[in-house]
């Protein structure tokens, strides 16, 4: 009688254990598609000037990827900044600062992208050059200084007053030695897309730029139908409003992603 409860046992068991090998294991839940901000850096002042923004916009559940943009040619920085957008999962919304509005206004990624925000950016028309849209209203920086690799800097004597006058000089100091240089070939290639013209987008005007005047911000982001926000600051407006800059950046997130 106790081998037959034993047996009886043994083979309850088994069938148990058969049924859980026959049941499909759930399907594994999809990953959320996360909300991605791909940031295009200008130039002169570095990657590392987005830490703070890229510090709020993270703590709101934003994914943040700042493109690291070597500035030697339009095409260079414009292959960077499409892998960066690739790798995302998801849509994107890309932010573009000074010479990185052109990178921006150029990638042309299809449905991927689904709007811009210009930070004190340029936004040229198809056939139009940085330099061009710099010299026709002129900033207050005067020109940079050209080396003799073709590549254009600001000195560190004029970098603060220039780029970054609402710092404070011990934040300045690295900013200029740290600065990205751009070359005469990246300021002197027209655009061959102007991708404002189909995406929704955003504008920061800094208002008090000495590098990108105000009024050709005001100028080029009326053309391009952008939302426009005024902040007072200096071109490196996200280091000194990254707050503001922030908020601008995550309202526009809200509206396209």
């Amino acid at each position: 009688m106790r081998r037959a409860a034993t047996v009886a046992i043994a083979l309850a068991v088994s069938l148990t254990g058969a049924a859980s090998a026959a049941t499909p294991a759930a399907a594994p839940t999809a990953p959320p598609i996360a909300k991605n901000i791909v940031i295009v850096p200008g130039a002169y002042i570095d990657a590392s000037s987005w830490r703070v923004v890229h510090d709020i916009l993270r703590l709101k559940g934003y994914k943040v990827t700042v493109a690291q943009l070597p500035h030697t040619s339009l095409d260079d920085d414009i292959a960077i900044a499409r892998k960066a957008i690739f790798q995302q999962f998801g849509n994107v919304l890309l932010v573009g600062n000074g010479i990185g509005g052109t990178v921006m206004s150029n990638v042309a990624s299809g449905d991927k992208v689904k709007g811009m925000v210009y930070v004190a950016g340029l936004a040229p028309e198809i056939g139009e050059t940085s330099q061009q849209l710099l010299s026709s209203m002129p900033g207050a920086s005067g020109d940079p200084r050209p080396d003799r690799g073709g590549f254009q800097y600001f000195d560190a004597a004029r970098f603060h007053a220039a780029l970054a006058a609402d710092l404070t000089p011990n934040r300045v100091n690295f900013m200029a030695a740290s600065q990205v240089p751009v070359s005469n070939v990246l300021m002197g290639t027209p655009s061959w897309f102007a991708m404002w013209h189909q995406k929704p987008s955003f504008g920061i005007v800094a208002t008090q730029d000495r590098l990108v005047n105000p009024e050709l911000q005001r100028w080029m982001y009326k053309r391009a139908g952008a939302q426009v926000t005024e902040i007072a600051a200096s071109h490196a407006v996200q280091v000194s409003q990254p707050e503001a800059v922030a908020k601008v950046i995550e309202d526009a997130a809200l509206s396209v992603l």
